[in-house]
């Protein structure tokens, strides 16, 4: 009976010693399962530099329409096409051709008139064709341009649309904005890092406009001209063109 009992004994301290060796092989793994852990991701810092700069324009585009009534649609949009030829040689006269000159709206209508009939009550009746032609004249001598548009208006135009003004190349103004955009990010990114006692790393990603945000704009003044009375060059004063950018930069905070 004790060499079964021994056999008993063996069994009751099987478990024992494979959780002793199962323990042992825990430590043993320890350090290597440590190194292959993946590293902590660092900490980003997220900011959107913006800048603007203002700059004085080198064109203005000026609309003029010109507008006929005949008895006849053919009529009114001969007359109206005179006009139009007239205000383009007048253009011409400032140096103005070409490309500068361009069709901004053509368009030919039935006209009426309000009369009163014999019942004392007003009523619309027909009148012929009403043509207007609108001309989109631009304008790259600005010192010239109140002059301009008082010839114009003598010449038989009979709407100035309004006044508008622009760069001929603005990519290198924007490209010298979004860089000033660029160092403000930077600045900002370098701030915040400060502040929370860590130090800056690289650049981690960088994007213009940022994701919610549109492209860089570029604001200037319009104006609505109305004639003077005496010849006199209406007067106009173009102001300066605000050219905005935004850019979204992320850096990696360094460990």
């Amino acid at each position: 009976m004790r060499p079964h009992q021994g056999l008993r004994r063996d069994q009751r301290g099987l478990p024992l010693v494979r959780a002793a060796a199962g323990l042992l092989g825990l430590l043993l793994a320890g350090p290597a399962l440590a190194q292959n852990a993946p590293p902590e991701a660092p900490g980003r810092i997220s900011v959107v530099g913006r800048a603007s700069r203002e700059v004085a324009p080198d064109f203005a585009t000026v609309e003029i329409a010109v507008e006929s009534r005949g008895a006849t649609p053919a009529a009114a949009l001969d007359r109206t096409s005179s006009a139009a030829r007239k205000v383009a040689d007048l253009a011409g006269e400032f140096g103005i051709r070409g490309a500068d000159l361009a069709t901004a709206a053509l368009s030919l209508r039935p006209a009426s008139k309000t009369v009163r009939d014999p019942g004392g009550e007003m009523r619309d009746v027909p009148d012929g064709y009403q043509a207007t032609n609108a001309v989109s004249v631009r304008v790259r001598d600005l010192a010239r341009l109140g002059a301009l548009m008082r010839r114009l208006i003598d010449g038989g135009a009979d709407r100035i649309g309004g006044v508008s003004f622009g760069l001929s190349d603005p990519r290198q103004t924007e490209n010298a904005v979004r860089a000033d955009a660029v160092r403000d990010a930077r600045r900002q990114a370098e701030a915040l890092a400060e502040a929370a006692g860590t130090r800056l790393g690289r650049l981690d990603n960088l994007v213009s406009p940022p994701r919610d945000g549109a492209a860089a704009p570029m604001h200037a003044r319009s104006f609505a001209a109305k004639a003077s009375g005496g010849g006199i060059a209406v007067p106009i004063e173009p102001g300066p063109i605000t050219v905005e950018a935004a850019v979204e930069a992320t850096y990696q905070v360094a460990p």
